[in-house]
């Protein structure tokens, strides 16, 4: 338990933040991890003029951390991470400069039981009776918000990426992370889409959730639950991608089962080039997600790399996994473990080196945005 001193420092701290706004931030956020590659000045404006004509869309992000606000009841560390604020118009600026042609902003469904610890984000208590769906709505409200404020445009359907670029905005995609706002009524998805919500990550940090069991914690359920499996089927009638990012392998081979449209796991690599890791998964889970058509996500987080260059090893390495068809860009931004990727300026940098490394601009155009297009269109088929 944290000593009354500390409490009373951290508020301090965190309301001194919150009124720098922006700038606030930015004193507070850690430095970005070195790129380990050179692009000279043709390459990059190629990068860059590549982009262009070819939409990026991050599968998986919090970009400006827009799910920190309005949560109540939080457990001490998370109400400090609270009060650093978000920072959405200056996340926005980033996506336009890096050329960005969309992102899933996702909110936390589970955010208000959660806590950090030594091993990672684990949650502490149940929720309360209600409380899940009351914070779905908080969430999605949150998410509208940013498009009645201007900041970005609404993209419903993947024609509308193109509507978003002609915008000058950065398109915006709706997702949540994590399904148990459904609480027992599986039929809430239906609401979710109407709320114009495209994806959804089935399980998150929830022990012993409703809808199945996590990668990161013990098993509870044996696997995918009874909801759960109502849940993935009323997603796949209306229309929003599953995503297992996070999901045990039990719960996500259980979710495949039922499954009728390609699904995605957003934010993860597979265990089989030298780093293992709780967050990633097997190749005979890799195989059987693309086996539908689905996608991976390449997931920069700072586990086994630490430079940009990393991360282009991790895309490359996904490809020799699963095919070229089969591989996307999930950043998890501004909630990502160590990222060795913190802002979308960085993304003509990814761009113009998987092309230095030899990949073709037909499969660049695949990886950074033309296979989730695909899957997009497929769920909504």
């Amino acid at each position: 338990m944290a000593s009354r001193r500390k409490v009373v420092i951290g508020l301090g701290v965190g309301a001194a933040v919150i009124a720098a706004g922006a700038a606030g931030y930015a004193a507070v956020r850690q430095k970005s991890a070195e790129i380990g590659f050179t692009l000279s000045d043709a390459e990059l404006v190629g990068a860059f003029a590549f982009l262009k004509l070819n939409p990026a869309i991050d599968t998986h992000a919090h970009p400006g951390r827009t799910f920190v606000r309005g949560a109540m009841g939080l457990a001490w560390k998370l109400r400090m991470y609270q009060l650093l604020g978000s920072f959405e118009a200056r996340v926005a600026e980033d996506m336009i400069a890096g050329s960005m042609g969309a992102a899933c902003f996702s909110g936390v469904a589970d955010f208000p039981v959660l806590d950090s610890t030594d091993s990672g984000l684990k949650s502490v208590r149940a929720f309360a009776s209600g409380e899940a769906w009351n914070f779905y709505q908080t969430q999605i409200a949150n998410l509208k918000s940013l498009v009645t404020q201007g900041l970005v445009y609404p993209v419903l359907a993947p024609k509308d990426v193109d509507a978003a670029r002609a915008s000058g905005k950065p398109g915006c995609i709706f997702a949540i992370e994590g399904g148990d706002f459904v609480e027992d009524d599986p039929t809430r998805i239906a609401t979710a889409f109407a709320d114009g919500v495209r994806m959804i990550t089935l399980v998150h940090f929830v022990t012993g959730g409703k809808l199945g069991d996590i990668m990161t914690a013990p098993p509870v359920s044996g696997g995918i639950t009874d909801l759960g499996r109502a849940v993935v089927a009323q997603m796949n009638k209306a229309g929003i991608i599953v995503d297992l990012a996070h999901a045990a392998e039990t719960t996500a081979f259980g979710a495949l089962d039922v499954a009728t449209k390609p699904v995605i796991a957003t934010h993860t690599h597979t265990n089989t080039h030298g780093t293992s890791h709780a967050r990633f998964i097997s190749p005979k889970l890799a195989y059987k997600i693309v086996e539908g058509g689905g996608l991976i996500g390449a997931w920069p987080a700072g586990i086994g790399i630490n430079t940009l260059a990393g991360y282009v090893d991790r895309i490359l390495e996904l490809i020799k996994d699963v095919g070229i068809d089969h591989v996307a860009i999930g950043t998890d931004m501004d909630a990502n473990y160590q990222p060795v990727f913190d802002n979308y300026r960085q993304m003509p940098l990814v761009v113009g080196a998987l092309l230095k490394r030899g990949i073709s601009e037909v499969d660049v155009a695949k990886i950074i945005g033309g296979n989730f297009l695909s899957l997009f269109a497929a769920n909504l088929a």
